[in-house]
Formats: C-alpha cells, structure tokens, sequence
C-alpha cells in the first residue's frame, strides 16, 4: 500500500498581491474562497445547531430546549445547510476550478459573479438575524409549508428576515451558475473541445442546468409566502396551497442533485487520479449525468404522494428511473479502481468512503419513491436518515476528498496526512453510527420535527446511539479544523503537482498565479480528457501505448 508521508517544512514564497483586494475582487479563486470559508463558518454553526437537537433527543421526555427554541434550531440548521453551506460548497468548488480545467484566464463577468457572492452574504446575515429579533427565527421548517409560514401561525419578523435571506442566497447561486455557464461554452482554451473537459467540468456543467431550470422555481414560490403573510387568507384557498408544494419540491428534489453532482465528479477525479488511470466510461458518464440531471426536473411529484396531489404511477417510475444513471456512475466509479495502481491518501479514503455511504442514501430513495412505502415513511425519521445520508454520507464525503485533494493547490501547503486519516475514520464510524438507527425509528413510528417522545419502546435507545454518533461527527469536524489551522500556520511546501494529477489546473502553480497560466506557467496543448496523465504516458511509453491508455 502507498501513502503519502508528510513532508519537510518549508518556507513559502510571499503570495502575489491581485488587484482589486478580496472584498472586491473580480479574481475567480478569490471569490471561491470567500464563498467555500463562509460556507466553512456556517457549516461549523450549523453542525453545533444539530448537536443542540441531539442531546435534547438522547434520552425520553427531556427539557433542555423550549420547543420554541428547538423549533427554531431545527429550521435554521435544516435550511442553513441547504442554502447556505452545501450549496455555496458545490458552486466555490466550480468557481475555483472551472476557468483552471479549461484553460481560461479568468470567470466570465466576474463583477456579476462576486455580486452574486455578496447576495449570499446578505442572505446568511439575514436568515441568522431571525435570532436576534424578539419573536426568534423562523420556525417553519426548510419547506415552510402553510400556515406553518404564514403570519397568524408564525408572527414576527424571523420569518419574514428567514423569506428574505433565501431569496438573496437564490439569487446569488443563480448569478454564479450563470457565469459558470458561460466560461465553459465561451471561455474554453485552445484546443479543449467540449468531450475533452474533465470529469468534474462535467459534473459542475450539470449542476449549474439544474440551479438555472430550478431556482426560478424556489423564487416563486417565495415570492407566493410572502404574500401569504400579508395577506393570510391566500392560503385558504387550496389551489395556493397544492401550487406552493409543486413550485417549492419543483425546487426541492433538484436541488438535491446541485447538492451532490459536484462532489460526484471531485470523487471520480481523486479515484481516477489515485488509480494511476483515466475515469472508466467517460462519455457514459457524461451521458448518465445529462439524464440523471433531466430526470431530476421530473420527479418532484413524488414528495407529494401522501398529499393526494401527485400521479403515483408516473412520480414512482421517473423516480425508479434515477437508478439507471446513477448505476452508470458507480460502475464507471468501480470500473476506473479495478486494476489501478492505487494509492491511499486521505482524499483517497473520503472517496472510497463515499461509494458505500452514498449507496445507502441512494437506495432508500428508491424505496421513498415507492408510494405503498412512502405512505408509512413519510415525516418520519427514515426520511430524516435517508436524507442525511445523501447530504452527510454523499455530498460531504466527497466534498472533503474534493478539499483534502485540492487544497494544496488552492494554498501551497499539504494538508496534516495522520489527522486527515484519524478525521476520515472517525467521520465514517459517526456517519454509520448517527444515521443508521435513525432508519429502525422511523420505522417504528418515530415522527421527524419532534421536540421529546415518550419512554415506550426502544426509542430511547436508538436516540442515545444517534446521539453518540453525531457527537463522534462533531469530533472529525474539530480534526479537520486543527488540520486546516495547523496546515496554514506551519506549513509543508506543496508542489505544483503533488498527486500526480491528471487536468489542467496541475500545469500551473501552486497557488495558481492571477491569470491562471503564465509564460513560466504556459497552457499545455489538450489531447484528451486527461491532458496531463496522457503527456506522462507519452513520454514514459511512447505514443501507441498512450492513446490506447487515454
């Protein structure tokens, strides 16, 4: 087995100064680290918000937290993590690395984007101020059905603030997902045509169709809650209330994918990189991720089976059908591990990780979109599981691949390998250890938004194991921030290209310079997908070898 050993300190060249500062810079890499560290910052917020939840659940019929209080923690960790953590994760990642894949100097009209990054600012800021204010944050839940939403049930200003704060943050994703866009139809290096873009290229390429075709959506139906509590008696009328759910789950089931699809490809470019070889199935993936994506747009209904208000045949089969391409992904994932020359770094380990942990919220999707089960899961804490799995097991599994894989690009110095191995341990072991007893009580009958329970049955039980294991999560989160700390104040010396990598972004400096490539820093010439792992290949073995290889 090989592993990567921490290196030597060293002593690192002084960064360049960028025009325009950080609080107004039109620097693509700037305006994703802003984005990825408030994200940071919250997401650390949130994640104590969860723990709160956790020890008032632990043990039956406790009282630590006012059902007020808890009410309000479970909406602002909930939503916060939607709107403002995983979602800010999945677009810096893109921001960062797009204009470096493709060999472009700069983002497409970065002022649009970095005003995109100060609405998700003023977004956050006014989403968290519900607490500051005397009626306390929004109560109504991330959906904020009615009339969980409206003023005679929520009265005050947190949910009005809560309203406002997501419309900003929307807006802001949108402006970033555009100019993504754009750079990569428009903005792309000579010679890289559109099937030799990365497998991550791809995958943020998918992400920003669905912010595009979906968060108009999610607006909408803001815009519809706002009026509702101006004027309460909207939502007496059923039609708002039926035409809320389908404009908000429009929304809701995408934005799942926007939350997974960019750590999907930052988990294939780390496997692919640390198998030695190109990802297996290239364009049968970009092909998956194309249906998957549309697919997507077309399965909101099934949030709604126990409503009454959605075709069960129809939602159930575009629902089932999501299992066509995501198994092409996986078997592409598998495929480009077998008989590789693997290497087990701790991006390495997250990546591994994430097939199982993944696969455990993918299939109970599969088994919440099946009506005759759906009717018994729904709004209980095997929804709560499933979720988290996809969100905490999926997205957050290849979110710390994709960072720890990364971030000596982005900084100049390696990542602490010990504490990565010792947080990827204790955040698998967490993860299993959090949510899998949240399947047996849902199944028994425990209900999701609940503040306490009764002391019947093993509920106790299964609520004391979640709660050790969110507290061993919270654990490998502290490891990761000592990591990255230590890392930046005691630095080891990163090469341009300490992995081995195979696209474009390991051509240049670590950190990259302003403008991406420089004469001492030139645009390599693009054969294929894997521009850099095919000239290695070329020189090492000639060029027969190399294009059967890449």
């Amino acid at each position: 087995m090989t592993t990567v050993s921490d290196p030597e300190p060293a002593v690192l060249p002084a960064p360049v100064e960028r025009p325009g500062g950080w609080l107004f810079t039109s620097d693509h890499k700037r305006i994703a680290i802003l984005t990825i560290g408030v994200a940071l910052v919250l997401f650390f917020a949130f994640g104590a918000m969860a723990l709160a939840m956790r020890t008032q659940l632990a043990q039956p019929d406790q009282h630590l937290i006012s059902n007020d209080l808890y009410n309000q923690l479970f909406t602002i960790h909930g939503s916060g993590m939607i709107y403002l953590v995983i979602t800010p994760f999945a677009l810096g990642f893109g921001l960062y690395l797009i204009p470096l894949q493709i060999g472009s100097p700069t983002i497409a009209a970065p002022r649009l984007t970095m005003t995109g990054f100060w609405l998700y600012v003023v977004g956050a800021v006014s989403i968290l101020s519900g607490f500051a204010v005397i009626d306390g944050a929004a109560s109504s839940g991330w959906t904020a059905y009615t009339p969980l939403s409206d003023s005679t049930f929520t009265p005050g200003h947190g949910q009005a603030l809560w309203i406002f704060g997501v419309f900003c943050s929307a807006v802001g994703m949108m402006l970033m997902a555009g100019t993504l866009l754009f750079t990569v139809l428009f903005k792309r290096g000579p010679t890289m045509t559109m099937f030799r873009l990365p497998i991550f290229t791809w995958s943020m390429v998918v992400t920003v169709l669905m912010v595009l075709g979906a968060f108009p959506s999610l607006l909408v139906a803001l815009i519809l809650m706002a009026i509702g509590r101006v004027d309460p008696g909207l939502f007496a009328h059923n039609i708002w209330n039926v035409g809320y759910q389908h404009l908000f789950w429009f929304y809701g089931h995408p934005v799942v994918y926007v939350m997974f699809f960019p750590f999907v490809g930052a988990v294939a470019e780390v496997l692919s990189t640390f198998a030695g070889r190109p990802f297996a199935g290239y364009k049968a993936t970009i092909l998956s991720l194309l249906a998957f994506a549309a697919l997507s747009m077309s399965v909101w209904g099934h949030h709604m089976f126990t409503t009454g208000q959605a075709d069960d045949s129809y939602y159930q089969l575009t629902s089932t059908l999501l299992a066509v391409p995501a198994g092409i992904e996986y078997f592409g994932m598998i495929a480009t591990l077998i008989g590789g020359k693997l290497r087990y770094p701790t991006a390495m380990l997250f990546a591994l990780g994430f097939i199982p942990l993944f696969l455990i919220g993918g299939l109970t999707g599969i088994m919440s979109g099946t009506p005759v089960l759906d009717y018994h899961f729904q709004d209980s804490y095997f929804v709560v599981a499933h979720f988290h799995f996809t969100l905490v097991g999926g997205s957050l599994s290849g979110f710390f691949a994709g960072f720890y894989f990364w971030f000596p690009k982005v900084t100049g110095a390696m990542l602490r390998e010990r504490l990565g191995r010792l947080q990827f341990v204790l955040f698998f072991i967490g993860t299993l250890v959090t949510f899998l007893p949240m399947f047996a009580s849902g199944i028994i009958g425990m209900p999701r938004r609940v503040v306490t329970y009764l002391p019947d049955g093993p509920l106790g039980t299964l609520n004391l194991i979640s709660t050790i294991g969110a507290f061993i999560l919270g654990l490998s989160m502290l490891v990761f921030l000592v990591n990255v700390l230590v890392s930046l104040l005691f630095r080891h010396v990163a090469s341009h290209d300490p992995w081995e990598g195979h696209s474009l972004e390991w051509a240049t400096s670590s950190p990259p310079p302003a403008l991406n490539f420089t004469p001492e820093w030139p645009f390599p010439r693009v054969t294929s997908f894997t521009p850099l792992l095919h000239r290695r290949l070329l020189a090492e073995r000639g060029p027969e070898v190399a294009e059967k290889t890449t």
